[in-house]
């Protein structure tokens, strides 16, 4: 064998072609392209079909408003954000590089920086276009969750009050400041950013270069450019400082929010003093660029540098602790004041009714006579216990469920208003079933349960107003109301629902009675959805929902609708973004419809001298969790309940009432969003008979009552008299708060019983310290709207009424009382026996109720076997009053054994209670109530004769006299009547 000597081998090297010589150039594979385009294809239109999707939803719901003007307003912040970023680095960039030297000094430096400059070249000019659309793109997107800050700023309305130091409407503080804060923020960032790309760029090309002695040669252009550029940042810089000075009043840090003595007199003033000397520095760093003198504006920023620690920090540090700490309290007084009086009014605490309370601790025989207006109401039914009694006894199907925690209404019955516990029968759809059965079959849930709050049946089991399947009740039926339950809080994740007539049913509807029978289907007929009844929307949604049964499904037809984000909070979130949506939606029957009743709060941060509080730790308590869990997130220092929502539980249409329509951040957004508010005016009769005070807001309340219940800022500076909200005692993680609760009752300042939220303060325990669990205060939030009349808001709701109870007498608090229950030898005794044959023995809640002259407190207790058909039964009450317990079978047995063997009540359970001619006042019948009225009159009569008598007012005295005689005369009758039935 033998080699070539052309060939490295030797031999004869071959055309580039082979042995047939040349061959075409291999021309590139389309396959790659082809893949990549349908990919961008692909995505984009998974994009728009969410797009599409979310125009579809809004529009079905009338709200197509909202999502333009969210999504435009978006979209021109990131056009104006884009083009601001991406254009100045753009300018920065291109100036920088036209304005680079021609020729520099051949030396090593430049040789590497040439390398880098002949790799960089190819593509110049697209990173000369790219770097800023990147760096603008990124920008941009992070100003684009601004939107609402620059809606309120450019649709602000003013507040008609101002603040204490400057004398601005506090509409500069909601909405303007933070507006120019972000522009300014922004501004300073895109002067930053530009700067540092045209630094890099004259470095690159030789405008700006190290010289081999030492030295740095910057070019007149590079100078020039990086004098605009400082300058610039220090106008900013200036702008900022006079910003800062508003933004003391919202300070958090001090020992009260909002500016103190320092602030005002130290740090308000040299922060204007910044703001020129930046101003004047920028001026310098211009005039240097001209005159081509660095020293001037150098000499500048090293004053700015030192003016900024001395006035910045030096100064106002030895004002607060040589001048202020010495005689703190006296130097801070008005403006402790100020955090007072602007934190109350910025939650709503201006106007709140603050009572002294002398409360007895002594049990007293027919104490609670003149109670009956409360304990007719006292709750026996735990809303918090009885889910799983709601469940075995009204559930009747696995695909059925009720929430964990009910909720607590009212409702009129027989011309009395009684407190119910109620829920809805929700769809439970099991995530394992088949696609058909999770979204065509199961697509809703059936009828609404409730029961008496005040009352228990046979058994101890709820005793219900409206029940089974068909409901039927003292509330009304099927006929009466609508009862599917498309929209809830358990509701699928979407469902397929409707159909032309004529069409075969196939949602499950309901069973055919409360035991065994074939169950009913339904066709959908209300107009819940979007339309999927064409083929390009089946796409659409198979693509948002990743399905491909619902483009193929065959139960699919020209009329089908699809039902999604079905939630209450979800659905009014999505319509009303710029709401916070309060934790607790709750289900009412309204003018034949089941309603969701929400309520949303207008929120803000941005309240001078208001103190801040943190949403999600004052909203947890005992109960949030499962759906309670707490909606409110993140910190503010302002909060309105400024609208009251309603979601349909049938077709899920959603109507927003204006609330409190005076309320100015409410006012800017009905500027941004006409017509997709309504006036309160506008609610029905039977829907305001719903509406209660929230929740959420009322805990927020509570929180801040714990300190600003004081109002003198020297009482508020010696910190002696903070509360607490106590712990929840019937939890055994006692770290948490114990949650208000509605109940219907009658405050000792108040003329009638009314539905309320109440709550319980004890002291507050310092670091270390041991708490101490008595009761300091009692709040009580009137939570009735109705008045009966279309459009009316009773004039007593929202009401905040505050006992505050001696300091001198040691009333139980909450915690203090379970303990007294748990130690009595006669309970824990009886309590045993009920646990025997691993029975559980549940605590229901532990109401506070201010009755008798002081605080007594009632406690249901529960009994549940073993077995998973087992549920919680009303078995005991327990009830104490000081340190007094009583605790039998029935309320009124264990009141009369509290009380000295007559308490006085009147209970829901005495048959002798009857509606009262004032629209639900109970009448007590009983003889030996009677003679408790009739005695008490008598002693009001005298004392109020006594009085006229002094005063000279003869005929007054001669009328209670009158009422004097009469009194004596009923409670002779009263006397006759008890002999006789005792035989004495």
């Amino acid at each position: 064998m033998s080699f070539g000597s052309d060939s490295p081998f030797g031999g004869r090297p071959q055309a580039p072609g082979g042995e047939n010589g040349p061959q075409s150039p291999r021309r590139p594979s389309p396959l790659l392209p082809t893949v990549v385009a349908i990919g961008i294809l692909v995505a984009a239109f998974v994009v728009f079909a969410n797009v599409y999707a979310d125009i579809l939803w809004y529009d079905q719901l009338g709200f197509t408003s909202v999502f333009w003007m969210e999504n435009l307003t978006k979209a021109g912040l990131f056009v104006a954000a884009f083009l601001l970023m991406a254009g100045a680095v753009w300018i920065s960039l291109r100036v920088a590089f036209r304005t680079r030297p021609v020729y520099a000094p051949d030396t090593q430096v430049r040789d590497s920086l040439h390398r880098y400059q002949s790799q960089l070249e190819p593509i110049r000019r697209l990173l000369m276009v790219g770097i800023p659309v990147v760096l603008g793109a990124f920008a941009a997107a992070a100003v684009t969750s601004q939107w609402k800050e620059a809606l309120l700023f450019f649709n602000q309305v003013p507040v008609g009050e101002t603040d204490p130091v400057f004398g601005r409407d506090l509409s500069f503080y909601l909405n303007t400041l933070p507006f120019l804060g972000l522009v300014v923020g922004y501004l300073v960032s895109v002067v930053l950013i530009a700067g540092i790309a045209g630094l890099l760029t004259h470095y690159l090309y030789g405008g700006i270069r190290i010289e081999e002695r030492g030295g740095v040669f910057i070019s007149k252009a590079a100078r020039i450019h990086i004098s605009v550029a400082v300058a610039l940042f220090l106008l900013l810089q200036a702008a900022n400082y006079w910003l800062d000075r508003f933004g003391t009043l919202n300070n958090q840090d001090g020992r009260v929010a909002g500016a103190l003595y320092t602030d005002v007199n130290a740090v308000i003033p040299t922060k204007t003093i910044l703001a020129v000397a930046a101003i004047l520095v920028a001026i310098l760093f211009i005039i240097g660029a001209i005159l081509g003198r660095w020293k001037l504006p150098l000499v500048g920023s090293a004053m700015l540098v030192v003016t900024a620690l001395v006035a910045g920090g030096i100064y106002p540090f030895i004002v607060q602790q040589y001048q202020v700490r010495p005689s703190e309290k006296s130097m801070e007084r008005d403006y402790i004041g100020h955090n007072i009086d602007m934190t109350r009014a910025a939650y709503g605490l201006s106007d709140i009714e603050v009572t002294p309370y002398n409360a007895t601790v002594d049990a007293q025989k027919n104490a609670l006579a003149q109670d009956s207006a409360t304990t007719t109401n006292i709750r026996l039914l735990d809303p918090n216990l009885v889910s799983d009694a709601f469940a075995q006894l009204e559930q009747f199907r696995t695909y059925y469920k009720f929430t964990d925690t009910l909720n607590v209404d009212r409702y009129d019955i027989d011309g009395k208003t009684e407190d119910t516990v109620i829920a809805v029968r929700e769809v439970n759809v099991d995530t394992t079933e088949s696609w058909v059965n999770q979204h065509i079959t199961y697509t809703h849930g059936y009828g609404v349960v409730a029961a008496y709050g005040a009352k228990v049946a046979s058994g101890g089991r709820p005793d219900f107003m409206l029940k089974g399947i068909p409901t039927a009740g003292v509330l009304g039926s099927d006929s009466t109301y609508e009862p599917r339950i498309y929209f809830g809080e358990y509701s699928p994740e979407y469902s397929i629902v409707g159909g032309p007539e004529g069409w075969e049913p196939r949602e499950l509807d309901r069973p055919q009675s409360g035991t065994e029978g074939q169950d009913t289907r339904n066709t959908f007929s209300g107009n819940g959805g979007p339309s999927v009844g064409n083929q390009f929307n089946r796409l659409v949604y198979a693509m948002k929902f990743g399905s491909t049964d619902l483009l193929l499904s065959d139960a699919i037809n020209s009329d089908s609708q699809i039902l999604y984000d079905r939630t209450p909070k979800e659905r009014i979130e999505k319509v009303a973004p710029y709401l916070r949506v309060d934790s607790n939606a709750y289900p009412a029957i309204v003018d034949g419809r089941v309603k969701w009743i929400v309520d949303a709060y207008t929120t803000s941060d941005n309240y001078p001298y208001s103190t801040a509080e943190q949403l999600e730790s004052a909203v947890t308590d005992s109960l949030t969790g499962g759906t309670r869990t707490s909606a409110l997130t993140g910190q503010v220092n302002y909060i309105r309940n400024s609208v009251k929502a309603t979601v349909d539980a049938y077709d899920g249409s959603v109507t927003l009432y204006a609330w409190e329509p005076d309320e100015p951040l409410l006012q800017a957004w009905q500027k941004v969003f006409p017509n997709t508010i309504k006036p309160y005016s506008e609610m029905s009769a039977d829907l305001m008979d719903h509406v209660r005070y929230p929740e959420d807001l009322f805990k927020v309340q509570r929180e801040l009552l714990g300190q600003y219940h004081v109002t003198d800022p020297d009482s508020f500076y010696d910190s002696n008299d903070a509360w607490a909200v106590p712990n929840d005692p019937t939890q055994s993680n006692s770290a948490v708060k114990q949650p208000p609760y509605y109940l219907s009752l009658k405050m000792p300042t108040q003329d009638a019983e009314t539905f309320s939220l109440t709550s319980t303060f004890i002291p507050q325990t310092a670091t270390g310290g041991q708490q101490r669990n008595v009761l300091f205060g009692f709040l009580s939030a009137e939570a009735d709207a109705g008045t009966g009349k279309n459009g009316e808001k009773a004039d007593g709701y929202g009401t905040l009424r505050l006992l505050e109870l001696p300091r001198s007498t040691v009333v139980p608090g909450p915690g203090q009382a379970q303990q007294n229950f748990d130690s009595n030898t006669e309970v824990s005794t009886q309590l045993n026996l009920l646990r025997q044959g691993a029975s559980t023995v549940k605590n229901g809640n532990l109401l506070s109720l201010p009755v008798g002259g002081g605080i007594l407190y009632v406690q249901p207790v529960y009994v549940q076997s073993t077995g998973q058909t087992a549920y919680p039964t009303l078995r005991k009450v327990l009830v104490s009053f000081g340190d007094e317990v009583g605790f039998a079978d029935t309320l009124s047995d264990a009141l009369d054994q509290l009380f000295k063997g007559s308490s006085g009540a009147v209970t829901s359970e005495d048959p002798n209670v009857k509606p009262g001619t004032d629209g639900g006042t109970v009448v007590p019948e009983t003889a030996q109530q009677r003679l408790s009225q009739a005695l008490d009159a008598a002693n009001e009569a005298i004392q109020a004769g006594q009085a006229a008598l002094a005063a000279g007012n003869f005929a007054e005295y001669g009328e209670q006299q009158q009422k004097l005689q009469k009194a004596v005369e009923d409670a002779l009758a009263a006397e006759e009547e008890i002999a006789a039935a005792t035989g004495k």
